[in-house]
């Protein structure tokens, strides 16, 4: 029997028959004593944030719950439907799509923030060493859509000074972003300001959250709105709905 129950090796779950509990936690004792967010950060880290952590920590998870259907994971998620699969399929093709490029500049940016934290030398030199090793954009600015300012990041700034003002957070990472804002803009000659990707990122680098973890608290986060925009064309109807109105065509440059 040792053989079997050691196959798994958990912290996080205890359970047997009539019996439940999450890190320690009795699930009864949990269930109406802690919100949504309380519980993803116990799962995750073992224990519960303080007041402050959950208000900075769901701030993060709410900001960046939909992007509108321009987005390739949400589009994904409104063709699944229109192609008969249901919401959890929906939400698995669309969250599936959450990659380096589409999703992952968030677990990018923590990166970028311990990389300037370790460097042994300026933010320039930092970010000259970032460039030449992973390429030149740099992630958490700028924004190809939201021009010249994305509208969440301020938001979530403000209260990362809040928070830092209040002793929830050091602000240590947020002075790294601010650095990084500076220097990039400096360089390009025009204001590139944080986007939220940046903004977040400082959030879970100030709760000492670990880069890779950025990317799946934003699947956790953008899953609302795929849920939301999934459940919207299962309402509305349609069927295989393509990326385009059939009427347009793409371009084609074969033989």
């Amino acid at each position: 029997m040792s053989d079997v129950s050691d196959w798994w090796r958990t912290a996080i779950i205890d359970m047997e028959p009539g019996r439940i509990a999450l890190r320690g936690h009795p699930i009864e004792d949990l269930i109406g004593h802690v919100t949504f967010p309380q519980m993803i950060w116990l799962m995750l880290r073992g224990d519960l944030p303080t007041e402050g952590q959950t208000r900075l920590f769901e701030a993060a998870l709410v900001s960046a719950v939909d992007h509108g259907p321009q987005a390739p994971s949400i589009a994904a998620a409104r063709m699944a439907v229109t192609c008969g699969l249901p919401l959890n399929n929906a939400m698995a093709s669309a969250v599936n799509m959450l990659g380096d490029v589409h999703g992952g500049a968030g677990e990018q940016a923590v990166e970028l923030y311990h990389h300037v934290d370790r460097y042994d030398g300026s933010i320039g030199a930092a970010l000259t060493a970032w460039t030449a090793a992973r390429g030149r954009i740099i992630p958490g600015f700028g924004h190809r859509f939201h021009k010249p300012i994305d509208p969440r990041a301020p938001r979530l700034m403000a209260l990362v000074h809040e928070a830092a003002g209040a002793d929830v957070v050091s602000g240590h990472f947020a002075d790294i972003a601010d650095a990084i804002g500076e220097e990039i803009s400096a360089r390009k000659g025009t204001v590139l300001p944080m986007n939220i990707d940046g903004a977040t990122a400082m959030i879970y680098a100030e709760l000492g959250f670990e880069a890779p973890l950025a990317r799946g608290l934003f699947c956790l986060s953008r899953s609302v709105g795929i849920l939301a925009h999934a459940w919207e064309q299962q309402q509305q109807g349609g069927r295989n709905k393509g990326p385009t109105p059939p009427a347009y065509r793409w371009t084609y440059d074969g033989p």
